[in-house]
């Protein structure tokens, strides 16, 4: 696609899949498999072939009858879905154990995404500091002066959870407008915010009850 298009009403659960089909035709296409079709696709990711059908249909005509759909294509299509073709800066608050290991995770190998700062209280010894990779880390008194100083609008947050609320309200009136929460907050947040949260502790226990409750063999 030569322009841009945007997708304000997609199903959340076909907006979740999207980065999947992305890694998908980008592996076939690193793999030199021209192209592939619905029933190939459900196997590689797990959900069946109408799902796929349908969460394409949506695009409009991502394939063609009798042909299937162009591995190199549709790899550039999801590319410029997800925004891949643009570099997107990222902030990370809260450098614990957590904040530390996503910090020394290889985003740009993937994706063009970079953490570009990163920030904790003064008490934290790593604060003055850069990470191997050159990142430094703040004073998280600094955060709105350092933002507006960069080209970011995304953060990644890992603070205590009795912190959340108010390192958000900081990040929002920093100039944030997408934040990955990985606190079991739920965030209060202006209309023009988003807010993308990953629980690991919940995901745990519903990996654990999904166990339990399977049918043993």
């Amino acid at each position: 696609m030569s322009e841009k298009e945007y997708y304000t009403d997609l199903p959340k659960a076909t907006v979740k899949r999207l980065p999947q089909y992305y890694r998908l035709f980008k592996r076939l296409v690193d793999e030199k498999t021209l192209r592939t079709n619905s029933r190939e696709i459900s196997e590689e990711i797990g959900v069946d072939s109408a799902t796929v059908r349908r969460d394409f249909s949506l695009f409009g005509e991502l394939g063609r009858r009798g042909y299937g759909y162009d591995s190199l294509a549709l790899r550039d299509f999801f590319a410029n879905l997800l925004g891949n073709e643009v570099a997107t800066n990222i902030v990370l608050v809260g450098v614990g154990n957590l904040g530390r290991a996503l910090l020394n995770y290889p985003f740009q190998r993937r994706n063009k995404l970079h953490i570009v700062q990163a920030f904790d209280i003064a008490e934290n010894p790593l604060v003055g500091t850069k990470t191997e990779s050159g990142i430094p880390i703040f004073d998280i008194v600094d955060l709105k002066e350092k933002i507006s100083e960069s080209d970011v609008r995304t953060a990644i947050l890992s603070v205590d959870t009795p912190h959340a609320q108010k390192v958000t309200d900081m990040l929002v009136g920093a100039g944030i407008h997408g934040i990955l929460n990985f606190t079991p907050v739920f965030l209060q947040v202006p209309d023009n915010v988003v807010i993308q949260s990953i629980d690991l502790t919940k995901e745990l226990q519903t990996l654990i009850f999904f166990m339990n409750n399977s049918n043993q063999i």
